[in-house]
């Protein structure tokens, strides 16, 4: 398993960092399991997503609420003249919502909607690094003790440091919560993001 910190790159000005390499990559090859994947932390535990699906991460910014959407969407920011709705993932996952604190970013992933890729927002409690993740050290998913549905668990990463559990983003967001979250008012007024970490 190979390890990269996310950094702040050379000539980065205050408050960014470029994504390392694998972020930047295009066609990374994975097996059934195993891969790259962004891990972070939310609510004292770490989490994997595929890395192919990120795009970038951005220093959190307040986005703009929107009335009669799920609870655990957290508002819309305005990412380069784009409206791409934020995700609180603890209250996906049915617990408290996020406490805002100096390392709380929004990862931006592309996600499979019915009208072609979608850009979604997930706020996290901080984003650790990108991991090699090889097939044999993925585990499949177990039937209780996450406190999470069965089937928003793609897998669970077992490394030095103990577990990861790899998020489905597929079942995490489903199709009908995509199509609600496409049709998010375009025109709300919505805060210009701050880029933390581009590709």
């Amino acid at each position: 398993m190979q390890n990269t910190a996310l950094v702040p790159a050379a000539g980065a000005t205050p408050g960014t960092a470029n994504l390392p390499a694998p972020v930047q990559a295009h066609g990374l090859a994975e097996s059934a399991a195993g891969g790259q994947y962004l891990t972070f932390s939310l609510q004292s535990e770490v989490y994997g997503l595929d890395i192919l699906r990120v795009r970038e991460i951005l220093e959190y910014t307040r986005p703009t609420t929107i009335p009669m959407m799920p609870a655990f969407v957290h508002g819309v920011i305005n990412l380069r003249g784009n409206v791409v709705p934020v995700i609180d993932l603890a209250q996906r996952f049915g617990r408290p919502a996020t406490e805002l604190r100096q390392r709380t970013c929004i990862v931006i992933m592309e996600v499979d909607g019915d009208d072609g890729p979608q850009a979604i927002g997930v706020l996290v409690d901080a984003v650790n690094a990108v991991l090699d993740m090889d097939a044999t050290q993925i585990e499949p998913p177990p039937s209780f003790g996450t406190g999470l549905r069965q089937d928003f668990i793609r897998g669970m990463a077992r490394t030095d440091s103990g577990f990861i559990i790899l998020l489905d983003v597929s079942h995490v967001l489903s199709m009908d919560e995509m199509a609600a979250l496409a049709r998010v008012a375009d025109n709300a007024p919505t805060p210009d993001a701050k880029p933390a970490l581009t590709r």
